[in-house]
């Protein structure tokens, strides 16, 4: 019986002494293959990856100007381990800090709440973007700091004071960026706004790194393997813009004290030459660590002046509308060349009635387009929409309306290389049904003239220009002209063209330049090239919007431009005077003296906002 136990309590102990080895190996096999955080202690014993960040592209107009390029600049990186000894009154005035500062920063960076990548065995980012003037003291005294090092890097500086919009800036990636990708980690930095977002890939390069090795004391002895496993950082492309510097800064000088912007395009290849959103700012003020505090408080201004309203402001487009509202009935068969209705200052029918100023009635189109005339467009929808011959509702008739707008670039973004575009509104048959239930074409009359429901954003009144420029076809407006070493995307080189003819086309292109020669847009006219304009005055709650569409040379188009001015009154105030000093700047690459003196004029105009947000 004894023997038998004995026997038993045998196998036991030799299963536990099993199970006890087996852990063992399975928890060394664990950690070497296994666990990550102590392949990274394992590593950084021996090794140290000194990051290396490429230099990032730099940026110019059309023309070879500089406007945005590299500095030095330093980031302090600190590895917690490795913190020994240090004198921290020495080390806060060497950088220029203070004791709460530093305690404040080394709490913030063992919180992986703030800093999810943390881990005392890799470098965590102290302070960043520290200029040469300040690292040289730093450098000097670096050997008494064990555990902190000094990471090389680059930092934006631009080179003109206009452009913010289409620039934007760059900044430290927040946490949804690195976990969102393999590339950044924390304490890095991307591109947020403008082209710095939008082209960030082209932007900012590849980076390299040197493979250190370490000591027992973690004192760096030179590199690993002799430099086998380092590799070089790779400099971001350069980009060239499409944007024209003159002219985008004569137009950010006439918009100094409005609100609205100016848009303008080359109609053959859709390059936007300018694009101004008033008001703007000074992209120096997004610069290094003033960055966060500049904008806290241009994001407080109740002027909103970070807002890009080139393209994600969405207005009434006003008269100007009425050119594709021609081209839609005359493709349509609605109305011809000789078609004339009537004018009795307004469109009154059955109780409905649209104002309008006084001209000449009956009249046909190229008239109507050249004294903008409200009632001419009106009678048009009204006929589209009521005629039951060609359509079997007005669900169909509308369906049809809406299909020739989204052929000419409204209500849907339009596609530029920039972030941030707004699509705009273009009502279709099903928003009216579940807004109106039973309607009418009396009950939409007024989307005619721009109207109503309409909305566009500057870009697709200028792209309307440009689409009319080259009699029924548009390119992708796009910011970029060229990026180092490669081309532009397809999307943005392909020809777009609408569901209406040329000819037609040529005849609303003639009835623009009648209201150059004679009509709304008379102060645009120049004796040196055939401009081709439309106004708009866009109803809204306070004062009338100020719009202008147009372009020039007539037959051989190089600049399509749209102005649009908030609460500036009728479009010959100032949308129609504003477009032409650009259409001149563009075409002569100058302004004449009396020019010149009428462009001071309008920068000093200022339009009263009061201190409303909008």
């Amino acid at each position: 019986m004894n023997h038998h136990t004995y026997e038993y309590r045998k196998f036991v102990l030799a299963g536990i002494a099993l199970i006890v080895v087996l852990s063992y190996i399975a928890r060394l096999a664990y950690l070497q293959l296994s666990d990550g955080e102590y392949k990274t202690r394992a590593d950084n014993n021996a090794f140290f990856n000194n990051i290396i960040f490429p230099s990032r592209g730099v940026i110019y107009d059309r023309n070879g100007k500089l406007l945005v390029y590299n500095q030095p600049a330093y980031d302090i990186m600190v590895v917690m381990r490795e913190v020994t000894n240090l004198d921290t009154l020495d080390f806060c005035n060497t950088i220029g800090i203070t004791q709460q500062q530093f305690d404040e920063r080394m709490l913030a960076i063992k919180d992986k709440n703030k800093n999810p990548g943390y881990s005392t065995y890799t470098q965590q980012l102290f302070m960043a973007q520290m200029p040469l003037s300040e690292f040289s003291v730093f450098q000097e005294k670096m050997f008494r700091f064990h555990g902190f090092y000094v990471r090389e890097r680059t930092i934006r500086r631009y080179a003109t004071n206009h452009c913010a919009h289409i620039l934007g800036d760059v900044a430290e990636v927040s946490k949804q960026e690195v976990d969102n990708s393999d590339y950044y980690a924390p304490g890095d930095y991307i591109g947020k706004q403008g082209v710095e977002r939008s082209y960030e890939t082209e932007l900012r390069g590849v980076k390299g790194v040197e493979v250190l090795l370490r000591d027992a004391r973690g004192r760096i002895q030179g590199h690993y393997k002799n430099g086998e496993l380092d590799r070089k950082p790779v400099p971001g492309k350069n980009l060239t813009l499409s944007i024209d510097a003159k002219v985008q800064a004569l137009g950010e000088r006439l918009m100094e004290g409005k609100m609205g912007a100016i848009v303008a395009i080359e109609p053959k290849t859709g390059e936007i030459l300018c694009m101004v959103s008033s008001p703007s700012y000074d992209p120096h003020r997004m610069e290094g660590k003033q960055r966060s505090t500049q904008m806290l408080e241009m994001q407080r201004d109740p002027m909103k002046p970070m807002i890009n309203r080139a393209i994600s402001g969405t207005y009434p487009p006003g008269s100007t509308f009425k050119t594709s509202q021609g081209l839609t009935f005359l493709q349509e068969g609605i109305i011809d060349s000789t078609t004339a209705y009537s004018c009795s200052h307004g469109f009154r029918f059955r109780g409905m009635k649209v104002g309008c100023h006084g001209h000449g009635s009956p009249l046909p189109l190229i008239p109507a387009i050249a004294t903008s005339c409200n009632g001419y467009f009106c009678w048009g929808l009204y006929h589209m929409l009521s005629n039951r011959s060609k359509y079997k509702t007005i669900q169909e008739a509308m369906t049809t309306w809406k299909d020739y707008m989204v052929s000419m670039g409204f209500g849907y973004k339009l596609g530029v290389d920039l972030p941030g575009e707004a699509r705009g509104m273009i009502p279709n048959a099903d928003y009216y049904d579940r807004r109106l239930g039973r309607w009418n074409p009396l009950g939409v009359i007024s989307i005619a003239i721009g109207q109503g429901e309409v909305t566009l954003t500057p870009l697709q009144i200028a792209n309307l220009g440009a689409t009319i420029a080259n009699r029924g076809y548009y390119i992708t407006p796009h910011i970029v002209k060229a990026v180092e070493g490669g081309e532009i995307a397809d999307s943005l080189t392909k020809k777009h063209y609408t569901k209406v003819d040329k000819r037609y086309y040529e005849m609303v292109a003639k009835g623009m330049r009648k209201a150059v020669l004679g009509g709304t847009c008379r102060s645009a006219n120049s004796s040196q090239y055939a401009v081709c304009g439309k106004t708009g005055t866009a109803q809204n709650r306070g004062k009338d919007h100020s719009a202008f569409m147009g372009f020039a040379p007539m037959d051989d188009p190089q600049i399509a431009v749209a102005v649009y001015v908030e609460n500036g009154g009728f479009g010959a105030t100032y949308g129609v005077p504003i477009g032409a000093l650009i259409m001149e700047q563009y075409i002569k690459g100058e302004l004449s003296k009396a020019s010149e003196a009428k462009a001071a004029m309008f920068q000093a105009r200022h339009i009263d906002y009061g201190t409303r947000e909008r």
